[in-house]
């Protein structure tokens, strides 16, 4: 695919993916990235779970997405679990066997928490892997009261949108990214 026609195709993905008139679920800004490049994973929270507040946003980074750091977020705390990754990397001549696996953005009192009725964003940065493919970020909303899970993966062949919880979906091209990666 020629790096022109790459850019045409993530510009109709982005195009297309923006076109929902609401957000009902956890979704990515930017649903599509280079094989190989430095991704910034904009996570959008739309609502809360019924009607009550979100207090906490929990990440399962995806496997092969390399080198996660989780943007600070002023009224939330931030953490990250760090342990043994399912795919090991080299980068810069070092072999990284571990590395972070979750991220959880939890608000500092209600007076932080984010409004049912209002939208907001959570973001980390990566790299993506070098292989192209669907890549699934599992999120747990919590609230004030309850929590959503939005855990769940298409069968292969099935469609996204036909799940009543699905991951935010990451679709990485056959493109390779100019310049470095990080």
């Amino acid at each position: 695919m020629s790096f022109r026609s790459a850019i045409q195709f993530i510009a109709a993905c982005a195009v297309s993916m923006g076109a929902t008139p609401s957000f009902s679920h956890v979704t990515l800004q930017d649903g599509v990235a280079a094989a190989g490049a430095s991704y910034r994973a904009v996570l959008r929270v739309g609502h809360g779970c019924a009607g009550a507040s979100t207090t906490g946003i929990t990440v399962t980074v995806p496997a092969g997405f390399n080198g996660a750091q989780p943007m600070v977020k002023p009224g939330w705390t931030v953490n990250t679990v760090v342990g043994p990754l399912a795919e090991p990397y080299e980068a810069h001549g070092t072999r990284t066997t571990e590395g972070v696996l979750e991220i959880r953005w939890t608000a500092k009192g209600a007076e932080n928490a984010l409004p049912d009725a209002f939208y907001d964003e959570f973001v980390l940065r990566g790299t993506t892997p070098r292989k192209p493919g669907p890549l699934w970020f599992k999120v747990v909303q919590t609230c004030e009261k309850g929590s959503i899970a939005w855990v769940e993966i298409p069968a292969k062949g099935a469609n996204a949108h036909d799940l009543k919880s699905p991951a935010a979906l990451l679709e990485v091209l056959d493109i390779q990214a100019d310049g470095h990666a990080h």
